[in-house]
Parts: C-alpha cells; structure tokens; sequence
C-alpha cells in the first residue's frame, strides 16, 4: 500500500504527524470539512453546489532554560507527502521563536473519544430532500402573492480529530445550517429578511418564514419618516444574539484585569459579582445544550488572549458567563486564569440567554405602543466598537423598522444608525421574552448556535436617520 492510502484517513494522518515530530511536544488536529448549498433568486434556484476539504494544524512545543516556545503551522489540501515539511515547519517555528507566555503542560488524561479511528461524517445534497420541495412551493406562493424570493441555504459537516503526544485521541462533528430568506417587493422600493440556524433542515420551514416576510411587506406599505432619537424598542432575537455574541467576545478575563475593557472595576480588578441587569438573566454556554451542540474539549488553532493552544483537549462543559443578572465568569485560559486568580472558562461555541419570560415577540408587540410609539426591529447590520470601555457599539437596523402604535404595527419606518453598549442595554431591560433559536445578521458567518429572547428597551439610542435599506 502506498504511503498516500496508508495517510489517506483523518486519524492516519494525525499519527502520522506525531509520529513524523521529533519536538518535546506535538498537537495535532485535522479538521475536515464538507459542504452543501442552495442559492435562489426572483423565486428560482441559481446555484448548488458541495465541497470538500481538510486543514491540518500542526503545534509543536520546544522546551528551553527560559520557557517552552511553541510554533503552529496550519495548511489545506495536506496529502503525504506535505505532512514531515509541514511537522518540520512548526518544529522550527518553535525553535526560533521567544517563550511562550502561555506555555502550560499538554492537556492529559482525557479518555479516547467514541469513533476516533472511523470515517470522518460528511453531507450531502441529500440533507435538501424534504427542504427543496418545500422552497418550491414558497416560490410558487411568492409570485402569487407579488413576491420575490432570494436567499440560500448552506450545510455544513466539520469531523475535528485531536491527537498529542500526550495521548490524547479525541473527536467531535460538528454540523451547521443556515438558511436566509429576502423577500422583495416587485418594484424593490421595499425588503424583509428572515434567517433560521438548523442542524440538519429537518426543522427548516421556508413556507413559514415566507408568510411572516410576507407580512413585514404589508406592513410597509405605509411610509413613516421618524427623526433619529431614543425610542422604546424591541430588539428580536437575532439581534439580541449579534449584541450579546460581541459582548461575549470582548470578555477575556486578562483584558478586564489590566483595566482595558467594560468588564474592569475602577481602580482594578475585575467586575465578577456585579449586578448587570436587575432582570433575572442568564447567558451562558453548553456543548451539550440540546439543539446547539458543540464541541466538549478546547479546540485551539492559534493562541490570544482568550485562547491557548497549550489547553487543546481541555474538557468544556456548561459556563454561566452572567447568573441571574449578576456577572459570574470571564472568558479564561489555564495561563490567564493564573495571572487573575480567577477559574478556568474556556469559551464554548454557543451561546444562550434565558430571563424567565414567557411572551413571544408577537405578545410583546401587543403589549407595546400604549404610551407612546414603539419601535420593532428586524435585524442589525455592520456592528463596530466605537469605545472598548464602555463596550459601545454602531451599526444600523436592516429590512425593516416598523412603528407599533397601541399594540398593533402601523407602518414601517426609516432606518437608523444606533449606539448603544450590550453590556448598558442588559442593565436598561425591562422585558425579556421567551428564549429561542436564532440567527444571528451580523456574526451568521462565525458563530450560528445561538438561543435568545426578545429584548424591551425602553429607550434604544437610534442616534442619526439611515437612508440604507
């Protein structure tokens, strides 16, 4: 058999790599990757298509009189005869580099995961059956109703292997599904957008999220112009998450202990145990959440401030980042952990808020706009930081803004430009509703397993008028 074939499965190639690695320590992970998708456009599919490919990361470790450097070489399309120049490569990327600051022992001790030695999972078109049929049948319904449909759908497969020279032998799959919908008036002066995260599109209903677009275009057919200004608003889940995903990010333990972000005390030291909100809220992260499943153990590609590549392997398991209003964890390595004192929370790939509310954001609509106008968004779009500190963020509202008058939506509005701070937003709600599955706009590219309620702010920061759509 030739060494191509022998090195042609996922966990060949991870003990081969090890076993090519002549550093004091070796991780590697082999991530392979399968794709599907569909692209539609004025009620017709374009485009489909699958792909398939493999990345390997390799990390040596090279102990020294002063410290343990590590060097991580990553390339794609890795065959045999790219693995001991690929091992070789982060081997020297090791030896000419400076101590690690992270540098800890290699994870240990983790038993071998179930099916490390088989087949890495993939999909297929076939993850479309009941799904396309289903589109089809919306696209008949757009045109019947004066709609046009764009959108696509796109399935992901990722089988992650882990090996060390610790003796770590550890596997996760990792499916991901999106699907965003845009539907258009036929003179395009008006657009809605919908978007769903699925695990496998069994839970995927394109009739559904056409009937609610349709009813955002009949809400805009009536024309508001509204002045920029704080109004009470109700944030929908997907932008709750893209909000609270930001927030997430920017919660590296060190950062707040070295006085550089909203979560540092005055003076110094961390905020952990402050009240955030005065409502009973909970984010937290769970690899084995139920619906948004994710990785059990660290998977680490590269090192920062909120990552290390020396705690690959490290068991994850449910972190509430804030309890019942009060901040509770920041994001930590085992190095940053020591340097704050404070316990080790890895970050988890996703991301859950629950406050006790029950509503659906139709009830909180109904239950809005009795004291004055109201505003329910759609969506936020191109979010930045404008102030670490404070956590304040900018970006503008998408696909509709529409005005709630006593209970009822009577129009549709201009667009903004907001400023607000996540962290500020969650110390100003007076309503949380039910928790559910989103999507979320802005960060879908990067982090999709997400569960949020609607958020009521009763004055949202829409700080200038946009002309966007």
């Amino acid at each position: 058999m030739s060494p191509s074939n022998r090195t042609s499965r996922p966990h060949e190639i991870v003990e081969r790599a090890l076993a090519l690695s002549t550093a004091d320590g070796c991780a590697v992970i082999a991530d392979e990757h399968s794709s599907a998708n569909l692209r539609w456009a004025g009620n017709a599919l374009t485009t489909n298509g699958v792909t398939r490919g493999r990345t390997l990361t390799v990390i040596a470790t090279v102990d020294g009189k002063d410290g343990t450097a590590s060097g991580v070489v990553s390339r794609s399309a890795v065959t045999a005869a790219d693995l001991e120049p690929l091992v070789r490569a982060a081997e020297a990327a090791a030896r000419d580099g400076a101590p690690a600051e992270d540098a800890r022992p290699l994870v240990s001790g983790v038993p071998e995961s179930a099916g490390f030695t088989e087949a890495p999972a993939e999909t297929t078109p076939a993850v479309f059956d009941a799904f396309a049929p289903a589109l089809g049948e919306s696209f008949a319904r757009a045109r019947s109703g004066g709609r046009e449909l764009y959108g696509f759908a796109s399935h992901e497969m990722t089988s992650s292997y882990l090996g060390t020279s610790t003796g770590l032998r550890l596997r996760h799959d990792q499916p991901n599904g999106t699907l965003e919908l845009n539907a258009k008036s036929p003179d395009r002066s008006h657009s809605a957008w919908a978007g769903r995260a699925t695990r496998d599109f069994t839970d995927g209903d394109p009739a559904a999220l056409d009937a609610e677009l349709a009813q955002r275009l009949r809400w805009a057919e009536r024309r508001i112009a509204l002045p920029a200004g704080r109004y009470e608003t109700l944030l929908p889940p997907t932008a709750v998450a893209d909000l609270l995903i930001y927030q997430l990010w920017s919660s590296a333990a060190r950062d707040a202990a070295e006085g550089r972000t909203v979560f540092s005390r005055p003076g110094g030291g961390t905020r952990l145990g402050d009240l955030l909100s005065p409502l009973p809220l909970t984010l937290r992260s769970d690899p084995a959440e139920p619906g948004l499943e994710s990785a059990p153990f660290v998977l680490a590609h590269a090192s920062g401030d909120d990552s290390s590549v020396f705690d690959n392997g490290l068991p994850l398991s449910r972190t509430d980042w804030v309890r019942e209003g009060r901040l509770e964890r920041l994001v930590t390595t085992r190095h940053s952990a020591e340097l704050t004192g404070l316990p080790v929370a890895p970050a988890i790939s996703n991301l859950i808020l629950e406050g006790g509310g029950d509503r659906s954001l139709e009830e909180m609509v109904a239950a809005s706009g009795h004291d004055g106008p109201a505003l329910l968004l759609t969506c936020l779009w191109y979010i930045r930081e404008v102030d670490p500190a404070t956590l304040l963020l900018t970006g503008l509202t998408r696909d509709g803004v529409y005005l709630v008058e006593n209970g009822e939506v009577t129009g549709e509005v201009n667009n903004f430009r907001f400023n607000e701070s996540p962290v500020d937003l969650l110390s100003r709600a007076t309503e949380a509703g039910r928790t559910e599955r989103t999507l979320p706009r802005e960060w879908g590219d990067w982090f999709t397993r997400a569960a949020m309620p609607a958020l009521r702010i009763p004055d949202f920061n829409m700080s200038s008028v946009s002309q966007g759509v």
